[in-house]
């Protein structure tokens, strides 16, 4: 059977409890909104695949993740997306650690229906209004979150809860493995 899996990066606990009460925040003033049960984290990417391929999935994430390095990333500032997407951003330096992470993991699935993120964020709330939009930029004005981005998160859709849940975490080691250079005996 076909099944809706993503790969993100979580922050730490007590980071997405914060994120979380943010929405909470936000549900108050404008009601429900797309996102508002979503665990925080920064998308990777989203596929599909037949369950008998996921072994080779997390065998491909495992070497990826095995070879990254890693690295603090601020969250420093809220942006919003056109499509009504209002969002936690990283400053510079954590874009250009996080985008080589993003690429690299998608490269490494080699799946044709990868639906790719090339724009690192934390997603507060998805679809809103421009006048919830508008809210939400007025509820949150400033933010300065630290945390060691150390993973990335291989995520499951539960269709019934219409959540993701995590089923593999895949450690950054720093790993860097030489490509195998094919050469002579004699």
């Amino acid at each position: 059977m076909e099944k809706h899996y993503s790969v993100a990066i979580y922050p730490p606990e007590n980071i997405i409890a914060h994120i979380k009460t943010m929405k909470e925040q936000l549900a108050t003033n404008i009601g429900w909104f797309n996102s508002k049960n979503s665990v925080a984290h920064i998308t990777i990417c989203e596929f599909k695949v037949m369950e008998k391929e996921l072994e080779k999935i997390k065998l491909r994430l495992f070497k990826i993740a095995d070879s990254f390095t890693s690295f603090q990333v601020h969250l420093n500032h809220f942006n919003a997306y056109e499509n009504g997407a209002f969002f936690i951003a990283p400053n510079e330096d954590s874009k250009l650690n996080l985008k080589p992470i993003l690429k690299k993991t998608q490269e490494a699935l080699q799946l044709s229906n990868l639906k790719k993120s090339n724009d690192p964020h934390i997603s507060i709330g998805r679809r809103l209004t421009p006048e919830n939009l508008k809210i939400a930029s007025q509820l949150f004005t400033s933010i300065d979150i630290d945390f060691l981005c150390n993973s990335i998160v291989l995520r499951e859709f539960d269709p019934i809860k219409k959540q993701f849940f995590v089923i593999g975490t895949f450690a950054f080691n720093g790993n860097n493995q030489p490509e195998l250079i094919q050469g002579s005996l004699f």
